[in-house]
């Protein structure tokens, strides 16, 4: 049975290509799963217009993405924390902390795109990446001083 898959599907196919399934596995697996249609015509033009649909809005999410990883690259933030003897933090700077500092500057960004692989336990400047939508990325520059 010639079948169009709605999603990526190992050893078989990608999105989007027709291939052949045994009836069985396509009637009892792919077809209630949503994971694939029945190749036809129409099934075919209606899956090229959501790809199509698809496209444009991604291409219009990653051109407002780049504006905004913009305007995050040109903005630094500093995060005060309360220091002991020789300079070290009680504590650390998590993302969610930057996530903050952010949010006071204007630009609203989740703590989950802001990538950090352990928290900042130390004084200084540091340039911190932050995913956007589309493969778009920004850095964003975070110092981290000494609390008055």
């Amino acid at each position: 049975m010639q079948v169009i898959l709605l999603e990526d599907m190992p050893n078989l196919g990608g999105i989007g290509e027709q291939v052949s399934a045994r009836d069985g596995y396509a009637r009892n697996y792919l077809f209630p799963n949503k994971l694939a249609v029945p190749a036809s015509v129409n099934n075919a033009k209606r899956l090229a217009h959501e790809k199509r649909v698809a496209n444009f809005r991604l291409a219009k999410a990653k051109a407002e993405a780049e504006g905004v990883a913009k305007k995050l690259s040109s903005t630094s933030v500093s995060i005060a924390r309360k220091v002991g003897e020789q300079n070290k933090l009680f504590g650390s700077v998590s993302a969610h902390d930057i996530e903050q500092a952010l949010t006071e500057k204007g630009a609203k960004v989740d703590r989950r795109k802001i990538e950090l692989a352990e928290p900042i336990r130390a004084l200084g400047d540091y340039e911190v990446k932050v995913k956007l939508v589309g493969g778009v990325s920004a850095t964003v520059k975070v110092s981290v001083v000494a609390e008055a």
